[in-house]
């Protein structure tokens, strides 16, 4: 009972904290540290997924919109862009954790330094972005510099793959808010599948699979779904009025608290 509970405590943090840009991983982690126990990869970037999949349903007309109509120039243009996007964080992430066999850490010492230059970077990021002309077009230079965001994000927990890539997308071009936020929401989606789709075969492919406790996965799955839902949909009726310096601050003060309690290296 006592595991069930904390399985959907780490499936409501995972859909509260996905998309909001206050990193999820980093979440995790510190939350599995702090006594809801450690996870495998399968269990973390599965119930990613299931984030993935509430953002899906919410955006499913828009995605409908680009792929039936995909002969127009603006939808077809956007589509382009999405693939490129997620191809450059793909070639970029497979090399990094194929080829130089790259292993998330397991410490909260550089999860909580993450949290606290991103919450910086954040604020000044929102300074930045706000002295811009406002501009909803999303260029081809904010799509390859939101596929590079996404795989530091990737290799930094702590970074906030939404965070990342929101702000990279209004810092190069992109300055409204809710178009920055739409593309990074947009490339996500086929990024997050994908990285549940590597470590499935992964688990597969080793035998490991047999050692998956997959109840504990569909129930974390469900849960982050449920709740991402809910987060997703509220994130964006907060932004059309709101800037993201509320998060830059908790970020901030989570990171410094961590840095305080937590023994270096801890």
């Amino acid at each position: 009972m006592t595991d069930l509970i904390h399985v959907i405590l780490l499936g409501i943090i995972e859909g509260i904290t996905e998309f909001l840009p206050i990193s999820s991983t980093g979440h995790l982690l510190i939350a599995e540290k702090f006594g809801l126990g450690a996870r495998s990869d399968l269990f973390n970037v599965g119930i990613q997924a299931g984030a993935i999949l509430a953002i899906t349903f919410i955006y499913w007309k828009r995605i409908w919109q680009l792929f039936s109509q995909w002969r127009e120039p603006t939808n077809r243009d956007y589509l382009l862009k999405l693939i490129v996007s997620f191809l450059i964080t793909s070639v970029l992430g497979a090399i990094i954790v194929v080829h130089f066999h790259f292993k998330l850490p397991e410490t909260i010492t550089p999860v909580a330094w993450a949290l606290v230059i991103g919450g910086v970077w954040m604020i000044v990021a929102e300074q930045i972005a706000a002295r811009q002309v406002d501009r909803t077009q999303v260029t081809w230079r904010v799509a390859i510099l939101v596929g590079m965001a996404q795989m530091v994000a990737g290799v930094f927990p702590g970074t906030s793959r939404s965070g990342a890539t929101i702000f990279t997308a209004m810092l190069a071009g992109t300055s409204n808010r809710a178009a920055a936020t739409e593309f990074a929401f947009l490339v996500g989606i086929p990024t997050m599948y994908a990285a549940t789709g590597y470590e499935l075969l992964k688990v597969l492919k080793d035998g490991s699979a047999a050692n998956e406790n997959w109840n504990a996965l569909i129930v974390g799955f469900a849960v982050s779904l449920i709740v991402g839902f809910v987060a997703v949909k509220w994130l964006l009726g907060y932004i059309r009025s709101h800037r993201f310096t509320a998060f830059a601050i908790y970020r901030i003060v989570l990171g410094l608290a961590l840095l305080l309690l937590v023994p270096a290296g801890g």
